[in-house]
């Protein structure tokens, strides 16, 4: 066993809860199988918890409260503190706080969840070790914010009726069966919602592409994003964490991101970050000649002329603000080009 796992450093709360939750959530399902029996009611039921809480985390902790992505309606925030607090992964405050740290950290060993610790320790193992971060000064914003400190305070019997307590008496009225509704979409659900979250801080560190920025082990990764509300474009995010978008094309499966932007129309978000062409195309000729360089030694005149006039480019688009810049942003786009065969 790694040193880390050694008895004083567990946090047995959090381990008794992450390790024991699929015992109970497949135990539970067992027996609610065997006396109510199998209903679509109930996994319709789990389901739609599974959504809920799915955005809760990826609208709410994430690019609302952790990244200021949007503003939101403080109905929709009140709703999205719920929603992210029933997928038991602590309070938005302490979840945003190692989010904060992990973005700012990243890949060093102040980062909460460091991929280069290993595969397992980022997916869930520094869930179970005592937390040493105790400051909050990635998060002032948070501790001044009367909605998130009222969910902080009272976080535990929240989730105690909200995510458990609650399918189960939904269940039972719709399904008659609190048992299904317990085990299946709180327990299960639960389960099934950690390890979306966890595989962002694990598979999305490991496997996928570099199209932004190659100086960090994020990557894009459709796959992910398909369980996650859109969450595995995780180079993009981490290259540009204040954009409301995660998946930037039309054809990227982003939920969270639609969402949001939808919302627009009812009064309930407003303000979405969205970052500029040519800051994304800038970071991309960057990623494409840090690639080039790595793989063949290239020799770096041509990757050096890329970026010198692609930041000349974005500093010329940057100073015409409100004048027509189709024509730069064409010869960006072209550069951008170029630099993709760097490294054919």
């Amino acid at each position: 066993m790694n040193a880390k796992y050694n008895l004083k450093n567990i946090n047995w709360l959090n381990s008794i809860f992450l390790l024991g939750s699929p015992i109970v959530a497949i135990l539970g399902s067992w027996y609610w199988l065997a006396t109510d029996g199998w209903s679509w009611s109930i996994f319709a039921l789990a389901f739609i918890f599974w959504v809920i809480t799915g955005l809760g985390i990826t609208m709410g902790y994430h690019r609302l409260f952790s990244h200021r992505a949007y503003k939101a309606h403080p109905i929709l925030r009140a709703l999205l503190l719920i929603a992210g607090g029933c997928a038991v992964q602590n309070s938005a405050l302490k979840w945003c706080n190692d989010h904060r740290v992990h973005h700012g950290k990243v890949d060093t060993p102040e980062d909460p969840y460091n991929i280069n610790e290993g595969f397992f320790y980022a997916h869930m193992g520094w869930i179970l070790l005592k937390e040493e971060i105790g400051d909050y000064r990635y998060s002032k914003d948070l501790l001044n914010d009367k909605m998130v400190m009222l969910q902080d305070k009272y976080y535990m019997p929240m989730i105690i009726f909200f995510s458990f307590l609650l399918p189960g008496i939904i269940g039972h009225f719709v399904a008659d069966s609190f048992l299904g509704g317990f085990f299946f979409a709180g327990f299960a659900r639960v389960v099934f919602v950690h390890h979306g979250t966890f595989f962002i801080n694990s598979l999305c560190h490991v496997l996928g592409s570099r199209p932004y920025d190659r100086t960090q082990t994020a990557r894009d990764s459709w796959f992910t994003a398909l369980f996650t509300f859109g969450e595995g474009y995780h180079n993009y995010h981490h290259a540009f964490q204040s954009d409301y978008r995660n998946g930037i094309r039309w054809y990227h499966f982003d939920p969270s991101k639609w969402l949001i932007f939808s919302l627009q129309y009812f009064g309930l978000t407003s303000s979405l970050k969205r970052m500029k062409p040519e800051d994304i195309m800038a970071k991309m000729i960057a990623a494409n000649v840090d690639k080039a360089t790595a793989k063949d030694n290239f020799a770096t005149e041509t990757a050096q002329y890329l970026l010198e006039k692609s930041k000349d480019l974005v500093k010329k688009i940057k100073g015409q603000r409100g004048i027509d810049n189709s024509e730069l942003l064409e010869q960006l786009r072209l550069l951008l080009n170029q630099s993709r065969y760097l490294h054919t």
